[in-house]
């Protein structure tokens, strides 16, 4: 898996590259909170639930379809998220979903269940440039150093292109909306 210091690094490079009218702060603290939630599952190891179970590490709670149901149970509070529904369903979406396809991006474990309920297969993308991190206390050595200074390189510089990409297109996109009639 990417570590919980690199998932929300997607929701904060786009939350924050949208800028807050777009994305304010309260649902942007709550892409950051659900880019890590997939994780919880990590208590099926204490609970003896087969890393292998839909209920096991990167099952479920990994699912683009668990993703989908909490991002329309998070749009009952798009006012006090102080969004639009749309805004909220989308972007805590992508926060969640976010989660599971970087896990799918590691060279290591069994793969992610994106398609769950539908299907228990696991996946992982063709291009595994995320060095899986070690859980629990093993993060704190010499390997779990190694995976940041790896997720430096494939998750956080381009989250700073994405995020510098969406600044770009929503300067842009007010730019052209505040050209006077008439001009091109």
């Amino acid at each position: 898996m990417a570590t919980i210091f690199s998932h929300p690094l997607v929701p904060l490079a786009v939350g924050l590259g949208l800028g807050r009218a777009t994305v304010p702060g309260p649902l942007l603290r709550l892409g950051v909170f659900l880019s890590i939630l997939p994780d919880i599952d990590v208590i099926s190891f204490r609970l003896g639930i087969p890393y292998a179970s839909p209920f096991g590490h990167r099952g479920f709670t990994h699912s683009l379809v668990v993703a989908a149901a909490v991002a329309v149970f998070c749009g009952l509070f798009h006012r006090r998220l102080r969004a639009s529904r749309l805004a909220v369903l989308v972007f805590a979406w992508f926060a969640m979903a976010s989660h599971p396809l970087l896990d799918a991006l590691t060279d290591g474990g069994l793969g992610v269940a994106l398609f769950w309920p539908f299907s228990a297969q696991r996946y992982f993308l063709p291009w595994p440039v995320i060095a899986v991190s070690p859980i629990g206390v093993s993060f704190f050595s010499a390997r779990g150093w190694a995976v940041l200074q790896s997720e430096i390189l494939s998750v956080g510089l381009p989250s700073l292109l994405l995020g510098v990409g969406c600044w770009s297109v929503r300067k842009a996109v007010h730019a052209l909306a505040r050209r006077p009639p008439g001009m091109g």
